[in-house]
């Protein structure tokens, strides 16, 4: 960003200000583009489906499943519903923004999308025993690592917030949120040029792991702002500076999460498009595209209809492009991938945990082993000192207990990061429960009490299920985020050789995480509509801050 346009005061609230729809001309779908079929009601579908429906188009979005949602969707078992994907959530804004391109916002959708800040973000705990909880406000922070890490460290924590704040707004409205026709593009435009020639000022294309070592002294501090370039899909000695906005998003705007869980902003963005006039069905598999030349005129569907359109916006995974008619890229590298066990724990075995948190991030002692033994290219490896992602909303959303008999459960999920399929090709569906075992195993030898005997697994998802759903090398990250794969160089959301097939979703731009998906949705639209055909009723609006009352502790 050129000038610093989300200052920090107004992104900590809800994690930025409205979108930009300002900038450089780029490259839109020729021809009408008055009935468009979007493929995929994940978060780039809603989004781009809500951005097209507020300019006017008629739009049809098409879902597989039976819900909404895509990598942020649901499981549902007997008696309880559990997300699906993602659980953190950062920059909520931009889903004010997709439903203010329909005249609504998160007060009127029925029901209201009630969001709340997390408040730890995050509590870490480390192989010596240690603690650091992870606060957005620099304040609570800055104490928090006095107390742990010592007063010294505290004024370094401070240079590196400050530097990672400088790279975020540097970069966010001229390279994340923003389309590509080429990577002269850069220099091409001033607003790019200015925002490229600011980053190279702050040192944002060397290392980010170099980066935060020299600014910092204590590692484990180190690890709380460098863990996130496993988003990125690779280590942090390997992960460019511009990768520094991933950790500022987590631990200077701050973790976010809506009552009812993730899927609640999918189906709240779906109510909001259906109630704008849009048509959404569900359980509605998409078996082709029928072109004409090089331009696509109708979705086939499995039941035999076919979709008239006039443009598709298509958020097929990567390594699904084929079967749609769209030329997939060559010679992709894809993100490590994961392990990731859904069910229940007996609420009163997890209060004896020594963690009480909607998020605990237990690191292993092998941390620059960890990354060397999931990420490279080729011969992968399990860790050998597991780093984990536990996750129990309930103790965010009260509402998420449940009760059997005379006993009171709370959902619970366990995240591993695993090679994906490309860098070892394992036999997930052989190892899969035996390998969950051994990772309940250890986090028993790390004071979690019976986890072992008392969380019932309703879901186990491994590399061979994001496989079997079409994502390449079995990795729901998709493409990693090297340098020839991010920015202006990663895969066009204009489909090579079509007219008016355009992608959304993780594997093209801006990249993966829930905020970019969001944006690949408003990006993918502007491709259809072009940039200036505005919203249908109003510009969109910045939704207060959360009160203190509704931070979470």
């Amino acid at each position: 960003m050129t000038g610093g346009n989300h200052a920090d005061g107004a992104a900590a609230g809800r994690g930025g200000g409205p979108v930009p729809t300002s900038g450089p001309p780029v490259k839109a779908v020729t021809g009408p583009t008055e009935q468009v079929v979007v493929v995929g009601a994940g978060l780039s579908g809603l989004a781009s489906a809500l951005y097209l429906t507020g300019a006017g188009c008629a739009v049809t979005l098409v879902e597989r499943a039976d819900h909404v949602g895509g990598r942020v969707g649901r499981y549902r078992f007997a008696d309880y519903e559990i997300d699906s994907g993602a659980t953190v959530l950062t920059l909520p804004a931009l889903i004010d923004d997709a439903l203010a391109a329909v005249g609504t916002d998160t007060s009127k959708t029925v029901p209201p999308l009630r969001i709340r800040q997390l408040d730890p973000a995050y509590h870490a705990r480390f192989a010596d025993g240690s603690e650091l909880r992870v606060f957005s406000d620099p304040d609570r922070m800055s104490a928090e690592v006095a107390q742990t890490c010592g007063p010294d460290e505290a004024v370094r924590y401070r240079r590196l917030r400050d530097w990672l704040g400088r790279v975020f707004r540097a970069e966010y409205d001229e390279f994340l949120a923003t389309n590509f026709d080429s990577p002269l593009d850069m220099v091409r435009f001033p607003g790019k040029r200015a925002a490229l020639l600011e980053l190279v000022r702050l040192g944002a294309f060397g290392r980010l792991g170099n980066r935060v070592d020299r600014t910092l002294r204590d590692p484990r501090l180190t690890r709380l702002f460098t863990f996130q370039a496993l988003y990125a899909g690779m280590a942090p000695e390997q992960a460019l500076g511009v990768y520094g906005a991933i950790p500022y998003m987590d631990t200077g705007l701050g973790v976010y999460f809506p009552d009812g869980g993730m899927r609640s902003v999918a189906e709240t963005l779906a109510g909001a498009f259906t109630a704008a006039g849009g048509r959404l069905e569900l359980g509605t598999e998409v078996t082709g595209i029928d072109y004409d030349r090089n331009r696509a005129r109708r979705v086939l569907l499995a039941d035999g209809r076919d979709l008239p359109c006039d443009a598709v916006i298509l958020t097929a995974d990567l390594g699904s492009l084929d079967r749609f008619g769209a030329r997939p890229p060559r010679r992709l590298r894809a993100s490590p991938s994961a392990v990731v066990a859904h069910g229940t724990v007996p609420a009163g075995i997890a209060e004896s945990w020594p963690v009480q948190a909607h998020h605990t991030i237990d690191f292993g002692a092998a941390w620059s082993r960890t990354f060397a033994e999931i990420t490279p290219r080729r011969g992968g490896r399990l860790m050998s000192d597991p780093s984990l992602l536990l996750t129990r909303p309930a103790l965010s959303d009260p509402g998420l207990y449940l009760t059997r008999g005379e006993t009171r459960y709370e959902p619970f999920s366990l995240l591993a990061p695993c090679p994906n399929l490309d860098s070892a090709p394992l036999d997930w569906n052989r190892l899969g429960p035996s390998y969950l075992r051994e990772l309940l195993a250890v986090l028993e030898s790390r004071g979690y009490h019976e986890i072992s005997a008392q969380f019932s697994v309703d879901r186990l998802d491994t590399p061979a299920t994001w496989l079997d759903q079409g994502m390449i090398a079995g990795t729901p990250f998709s493409a990693a985020h090297l340098f020839r794969q991010t920015g202006p160089f990663r895969t066009r959301n204009l489909a090579r050789g079509r007219e008016n097939v355009v992608l959304a979703g993780c594997g093209t731009t801006p990249g993966v995480g829930v905020p970019t998906a969001l944006l690949s949705g408003k990006l993918a639209a502007q491709r259809v509509v072009g940039e200036n055909r505005g919203a249908r009723t109003r510009a969109p609006a910045t939704v207060r801050p959360p009160s203190v009352t509704e931070a979470v502790n």
